[in-house]
């Protein structure tokens, strides 16, 4: 599905600046994609200015919640508060993003329990390719 989607502080349990995803922009049954533009002055910078790259997993975190997020207010029930259990199989590209570079991030679903635990599979592109790739185990709390 494609469509106009509620901002997605209305989809997660954070608030910012903890914050590092902009939009959906798309969402179906098995996982959704949102964009991310690394900004000026985020807590996230390293001491050049820029994006390390393995914050790229708590941007496929924050989609893997924001896919949750959407379930949970299309089923009536609140916004669940998750944890990143672990990934397996980081692997990035490029060691760090420069600001304002716009990153889309892609998670589709492995495993889903209602009970809370899950698997993704995730991608983060830059331009239509593929700069890094994980797979997130996460658990959400009742």
């Amino acid at each position: 599905m494609t469509a106009p989607f509620p901002p997605i502080e209305q989809l997660l349990p954070h608030r910012a600046p903890a914050i590092v995803v902009d939009r959906l922009l798309a969402i179906d049954a098995e996982g959704c994609r949102v964009a991310a533009v690394v900004e000026a002055g985020a807590w996230y910078l390293d001491a050049q200015g820029e994006m390390p790259a393995w914050v790229g997993l708590e941007l496929m975190a924050q989609a893997a919640s924001a896919f949750s997020g959407w379930r949970n207010t299309l089923s009536g029930r609140p916004i669940r508060v998750g944890y990143l259990l672990g990934t397996r199989s980081f692997d990035a590209t490029e060691p760090a993003f420069p600001v304002g570079t716009e990153l889309e991030v892609e998670v589709r679903v492995i495993f889903l329990d209602e009970s809370g635990p899950s698997a993704f599979r995730c991608e983060l592109r830059r331009a239509g390719l593929r700069v890094a790739h994980a797979t997130l185990k996460a658990i959400e709390v009742p």
